[in-house]
């Protein structure tokens, strides 16, 4: 493949035929709403009344815009910044808040830490803290889909650390080889959390690396939502009809931490954050819209007040809702319990009937 085919860059414009400007506020409505949960999470942990968040400041254009280009049936693994690509599917923001929290209502029952969503009724896979592994879990569901004759695709999100894991490399090869109806979306965001992109591949750019596995690689503009969008589309296109996998290398930023538990001011410098300030995804769409009259500053500002008023309000309600009960860590491995854990369990219930007030030392490891 020539090198102009594999660094083909999205411009904006070039998708405008594509979305009317009812699905241009969608998107847009979804990046802020994503924006809003961010900022309210962000002060929660820094007030110590939630454990951990994993932000997608900057990047919601590359996860909305390509989670955009799916159909309802195509499974989403992502890594763990894909938040917004769940309120897209209509997934109520109250599932987000209270996984993050782990509490009873908790679709992961407070197993999980923060971010690390499951949601089986949008085909939203499971997420793992190894970086990495769901390219080959996304390449094995794209290949039984197409045993079972589905039309349906897969897609699976990473950062550019994850290129450096065993797992990227196994699942762009099988993906290749079999033609899976798959698309590898690389959120390169600058930073594998204090870690540059440039030491983690000596290649000019992660779209090259397609090459190397006989599969096209498309570089965009991650902070341009209608790129991203149209990238994706063809991608989508491509895997349904049978032609394979496709790279995608959505070019951003990551203007906030990796985590709360990291502190970038120790590795990078503020110009380059404030550089990429001025480039947000939101903001850029936000004007888009008012060029084309479809927006106007009077609804910028009752759509953030909306989105941060729910926000509000669902973090009051899901910080007070109880954990999950004590037995429901015996649910959902086993179709039918094992004799030893149902004694386990039974010996649970007898120290700690239902109904009884759980302690705070409940919780305490032993």
């Amino acid at each position: 493949m020539d090198t102009s085919e594999t660094r083909k860059k999205g411009k904006a414009g070039k998708a405008d035929t594509l979305l009317t400007p009812d699905q241009l506020r969608e998107i847009h409505r979804t990046m802020v709403r994503t924006r809003a949960l961010e900022e309210r999470a962000t002060a929660l942990q820094r007030q110590g009344r939630l454990g951990f968040y994993i932000g997608s400041l900057g990047q919601e254009a590359a996860h909305i815009g390509s989670a955009y280009a799916l159909r309802p049936d195509d499974w989403i693994f992502a890594a763990y910044r894909e938040g917004g690509a769940a309120l897209l599917r209509g997934l109520p923001m109250k599932a987000l808040v209270d996984q993050c929290f782990g509490n009873a209502d908790d679709p992961t029952k407070g197993r999980q830490m923060p971010c690390h969503y499951a949601f089986a009724n949008i085909n939203y896979a499971s997420i793992s803290s190894p970086i990495g592994t769901q390219c080959i879990e996304a390449t094995g569901t794209a290949m039984a889909m197409r045993i079972r004759k589905k039309d349906a695709v897969t897609i699976s999100y990473f950062g550019d650390g994850g290129t450096s894991s065993n797992d990227f490399h196994a699942g762009m090869n099988m993906a290749a080889v079999f033609k899976a109806p798959t698309i590898f979306f690389c959120q390169n965001n600058g930073w594998a959390i204090s870690l540059p992109v440039s030491r983690q591949t000596a290649s000019e750019t992660i779209a090259d690396k397609a090459v190397a596995y006989g599969m096209p690689g498309v570089r965009v503009d991650g902070n341009d939502v209608l790129a991203v969008y149209q990238a994706t589309r063809e991608a989508v296109e491509r895997a349904r009809a049978g032609k394979g996998p496709t790279l995608i290398e959505a070019v951003t930023f990551r203007m906030g931490p990796h985590s709360t538990s990291d502190d970038p001011s120790r590795y990078r410098g503020d110009a380059e954050t404030q550089s990429w300030k001025e480039k947000c995804p939101i903001e850029r769409l936000r004007r888009y819209l008012e060029q084309l009259g479809e927006w106007t500053a009077e609804d910028d500002e009752k759509l953030w007040e909306s989105a941060r008023a729910e926000v509000q309000a669902l973090a009051q309600t899901c910080e007070q809702t109880p954990p999950p009960p004590l037995n429901s860590m015996f649910d959902d491995v086993y179709a039918q319990l094992p004799w030893h854990l149902k004694e386990q369990r039974a010996e649970l219930l007898r120290i700690h009937p239902p109904g009884r007030k759980q302690e705070s030392d409940d919780y305490k490891f032993p």
